[in-house]
């Protein structure tokens, strides 16, 4: 893959299927907005709550509306082998320019076997698509190491690009270490890019985006600006856009009936909570995700006003091509109010 910006594109949904229409015109706002390529069914799309054939229509629709205007990366990696080398031959054939394979969940093979077990079948049977592995052992309890990264790259010719989302700066560096100066490592954490990119013992050279869902022209502008290493530019456009960054993942306390707790919304759930608010194409996250608290939506709202007050032409390009008034929807309680669970119990 080359330097830039990808979005990890989420799927909208009506209460019961994948809405197709609202996925077109989501694609055609990326493009529009100058984005790299658009990842189809990843984490942040609701993969593991699709049926096999919305997976694939989604990749297919996706590929469909992005030939010739931007990459398309499809996410075709699970916990099975099989299943991964079968969707990898759907997404192959509806065109793709590459795929995603998350480490393999719950059944934790060691970095060896992801690598002998998992990635190198993949990379074998399809050699003319690219293949990226997703390091993300936050979710997965898994990980896909430097060491093993580096005999992947040097045996496959198709295998010399990660999504890196470990969190760890030094396991970044190690993979740099390994890989050599001509490996691509992608940024898994909008948060992180920044850093990720501007650390010469990891160079980066782009992010797999959370928040280019609703920001693609900001976020693509602040990766390019790194890449072309006006460092004090792209810093300025990281802090405009820190506040919806921090969305990716947001922590509330709660009081419930036994006591406080903490409540965790993962992505993609805040990003469509945000994408509804503002009236974009999203719809309900599929369960078991359900919804935000009443503070999670409050730091939401919370996020998107201040970046509308201090540099509202983050939001212009959605306003523009969705046809809505930003500060209406922002400030009007009906469009969140259905958002949230009433009360912790």
């Amino acid at each position: 893959m080359r330097a830039g910006c990808c979005t990890a594109i989420i799927t909208p949904f009506t209460e019961n299927s994948v809405d197709y229409a609202g996925l077109e015109q989501l694609v055609h706002f990326q493009i529009q907005n100058g984005i790299t390529g658009i990842l189809a069914v990843g984490t942040t799309g609701e993969s593991p709550t699709l049926n096999w054939d919305e997976h694939n229509r989604v990749i297919q629709e996706v590929a469909r509306n992005a030939a010739n205007k931007c990459a398309c990366i499809a996410g075709t990696g699970s916990n099975n082998t099989n299943e991964t080398l079968s969707a990898t031959e759907h997404a192959v054939a509806a065109g793709v320019d590459a795929v995603l394979l998350v480490d393999p969940y719950y059944n934790g093979p060691s970095s060896l076997e992801i690598r002998k077990e998992y990635i190198e079948p993949v990379a074998r049977e399809f050699p003319t698509v690219q293949i990226i592995p997703y390091v993300i052992p936050g979710r997965t309890g898994a990980q896909l190491l430097p060491e093993d990264l580096a005999i992947l790259a040097e045996t496959f010719e198709n295998v010399r690009t990660v999504k890196e989302a470990t969190g760890n700066l030094d396991n970044m560096r190690q993979t740099r270490k390994c890989c050599g100066s001509g490996y691509v490592i992608l940024s898994g954490d909008d948060g992180m890019t920044f850093d990720m990119m501007t650390d010469p013992a990891i160079n980066a050279a782009g992010v797999i985006s959370v928040i280019s869902n609703i920001a693609p022209k900001a976020v693509s502008n602040m990766v390019n600006l790194l890449s072309r290493g006006e460092t004090a530019e792209a810093e300025k456009c990281f802090a405009a856009l820190a506040p919806l960054f921090n969305l990716v993942t947001v922590k509330t306390l709660e009081k419930s009936p036994y006591g406080e707790v903490t409540c965790r919304a993962r992505n993609p759930l805040a990003v469509k909570s945000l994408m509804n608010i503002l009236g974009m194409p999203a719809g309900p996250c599929r369960r078991p995700l359900g919804k935000m608290t009443k503070n999670g939506i409050a730091q939401v709202l919370s996020a998107v006003r201040q970046v509308q007050t201090a540099n509202p032409e983050i939001l212009a390009p959605a306003a523009e091509f969705f046809n809505i008034d930003i500060d209406e929807r922002i400030n009007t309680p009906k469009y969140w109010e259905s958002l949230s669970y009433p009360a912790y119990k």
